[in-house]
């Protein structure tokens, strides 16, 4: 049996908001952006070199999912995102504006650092060892 994670939803305030920070402020990739409904679209987005696990975008449809907007993992890290150079994708996030709520340290695992989306979810951005 071969199995993965294809997509994650991320709860977001407005489509365009979070594809424009995802794509510009994170050099994301839309992956596609399909109307389904009136209100609904399919929104996906991937790490530049990325393969397998992508974001969904996903509009909060009611204020019960809003009240989630920015606070998926309830204050703790909710994504990790692993790079090849840890201190080219931190300075260039940095230039673009991005809050890091954690400065970079030096691990056992890899050199890492918190940042803030623009919700306020956090993310752990990671340079493994090895």
């Amino acid at each position: 049996m071969k199995q993965q994670l294809a997509n994650i939803a991320l709860v977001v305030r407005d489509y365009d908001e979070a594809i424009e920070w995802y794509t510009q402020k994170v050099g994301f990739k839309l992956i596609e952006d399909t109307k389904l409904s009136e209100t609904k679209r399919w929104v996906l987005v991937q790490p530049p070199g990325g393969e397998g696990t992508r974001l969904l975008l996903a509009k909060a449809a009611n204020e019960e999912q809003a009240s989630r907007i920015g606070n998926q993992a309830g204050g703790r890290v909710f994504l990790f995102l692993f790079t090849d150079d840890f201190w080219r994708d931190f300075n260039a996030y940095s230039e673009k504006g991005i809050e890091f709520v954690r400065e970079p340290v030096e691990e056992g695992y890899g050199t890492v650092a918190v940042f803030k989306d623009l919700y306020g979810n956090l993310w752990d951005l990671i340079q493994p060892v090895g």
